[in-house]
């Protein structure tokens, strides 16, 4: 399973299990400190936006050579640019900091931060393990000429799929950055399987957009999204070469977040490239 769905809104699975764990260290530190009088939600949402911040400034500076060419992406938060580890240490130094400026607040936002941080680690782990033990699903799908084609017959280089529609605004804005990739990395196979579209809509979409791409394949059911875990476009998965899902990123992606993700699936002596 790779999104959470809430209605008509999905959302990936490890920012639902961030979102959770943050509630938890919330309650708990409100249930402690409601003993004490002190209230801990202005310090653990503190730790929140300056570990957000830490962990997007720590990706951007890691990819600059990325975004150097739009400035504006840098603010875009939607390609999903984060670095995990420089995030939560960030909110645990200002955890620290806050609690020794205000010693009332010390015990209710060290229990909250423990137990959250506790139930996150747990969450997100089970999440990895599960999501790690996935393998490309046996299906069959269409090429734009009608004919199948199985899915496990594309493995034997690293695999990234992405599923798409034509009527999905960030698959259209993301789909030239994975077709640049697509042309400068001949080692990596790049497949592109539309969600619940006909032939001749997916080809008129391509030539308006003068779109090349190899691989484009049709999935006019969507089973793959369902087979996959996830409702939302657009997704693109990241697979070994022997069909082990290696990483996926639910949304929009960015030179810089596909280049992120690319090194979950490259050989240590493959250099990634992102423009032909």
């Amino acid at each position: 399973m790779l999104s959470f769905n809430l209605g008509p809104l999905a959302i990936p699975m490890d920012l639902a299990l961030l979102y959770a764990a943050f509630f938890i260290a919330w309650l708990s530190g409100w249930l402690i400190g409601r003993k004490r009088g002190n209230n801990p939600e202005a310090a653990l949402f503190n730790m929140l936006l300056i570990g957000a911040l830490v962990a997007r400034a720590a990706f951007v500076l890691q990819y600059f050579e990325q975004y150097s060419s739009n400035l504006w992406q840098i603010i875009d938060i939607r390609d999903g640019g984060f670095l995990l580890l420089p995030g939560v240490i960030a909110a645990v130094l200002a955890g620290i900091y806050k609690a020794w400026r205000q010693a009332p607040l010390r015990v209710p936002l060290a229990i909250g931060v423990c137990i959250g941080l506790i139930a996150w680690g747990i969450s997100f782990s089970v999440l990895n393990a599960l999501q790690s033990s996935q393998k490309l699903p046996d299906l069959a799908v269409r090429d734009i000429a009608g004919e199948p084609v199985l899915l496990q017959d594309l493995l034997g280089k690293p695999l990234v799929i992405n599923l798409w529609a034509t009527w999905c605004p960030p698959c259209r804005r993301e789909m030239p950055v994975l077709a640049a990739a697509q042309a400068a990395n001949p080692d990596i196979r790049f497949v592109f399987v539309n969600q619940g579209e006909g032939q001749l809509l997916v080809e008129k979409f391509l030539a308006q957009q003068q779109l090349s791409l190899d691989n484009n394949l049709l999935d006019s059911g969507g089973r793959l999204g369902q087979a996959v875990g996830s409702l939302s476009l657009p997704t693109t998965l990241f697979y070994s070469a022997d069909g082990m899902l290696k990483n996926n990123h639910l949304g929009e992606l960015s030179q810089a977040s596909l280049k992120h993700a690319l090194r979950h699936i490259s050989t240590d002596n493959q250099h990634i490239n992102l423009e032909e």
